[in-house]
């Protein structure tokens, strides 16, 4: 176990830190980018809050209830973590260590808490930070999608403002017009070959 608040020692250099306003798009972006460089791996954070229709356990998240989020905490097992609407979100350190040891480009998708967190612990690592087109657009985007209740939609909007404020933290911003042009400037980051062009028939 390594106690809080303890640098961690990999190579970081292949680690990237994908954060930016809910709705701005960020799992569509992982989403491609697994799609098209398996060779990615991307953290599966552990959350208490419960599955939305169509997430798998250990896909999308791991399911913990509170007292399992408690033990990671307390056991030193998160590299980072935060609370949003009274959910508790975290990225496992251990697998985010050996893939970087074994030197496995990580993607870590995470909220701006989570993210200076990782810049303390991991200072190697590049934070990218993701921002919408425009605040309308980012609005449109979350009320849009309609997985939420009006009030948590109000405080995602609340958040987003923190979160779009703190942009000039990150080492490199990206916005979203083009989720193939965000993805393509990932793999530059990760130096990651291109995708090969599929074969003539």
């Amino acid at each position: 176990m390594i106690p809080s608040g303890t640098p961690e020692q990999p190579a970081a250099r292949r680690l990237l830190v994908l954060s930016g306003p809910s709705g701005v798009g960020k799992s569509t972006v992982v989403r491609e980018l697994r799609r098209h460089h398996p060779a990615v791996w991307v953290s599966v954070s552990a959350t208490t809050r419960f599955p939305r229709p169509g997430e798998v356990d250990g896909v999308h998240y791991s399911f913990v209830d509170d007292a399992g989020f408690d033990r990671l905490v307390a056991d030193g097992e998160l590299l980072e973590h935060a609370e949003f609407a009274g959910k508790r979100y975290g990225t496992p350190r251990r697998p985010v260590v050996e893939r970087l040891a074994a030197g496995v480009p990580v993607l870590l998708e995470i909220d701006l808490q989570g993210a200076r967190q990782v810049r303390e612990r991991m200072p190697e690592a590049r934070l990218v930070f993701l921002a919408p087109p425009s605040w309308d657009e980012l609005v449109r985007r979350l009320v849009g999608r309609g997985t939420e209740a009006p009030d948590v939609v109000e405080r995602r909007l609340a958040a987003a403002r923190t979160e779009l404020a703190a942009e000039p933290e990150f080492d490199l911003t990206l916005v979203n017009t083009s989720v193939q042009e965000v993805c393509d400037r990932l793999v530059a980051l990760l130096e990651i070959p291109a995708r090969s062009p599929a074969p003539e028939a």
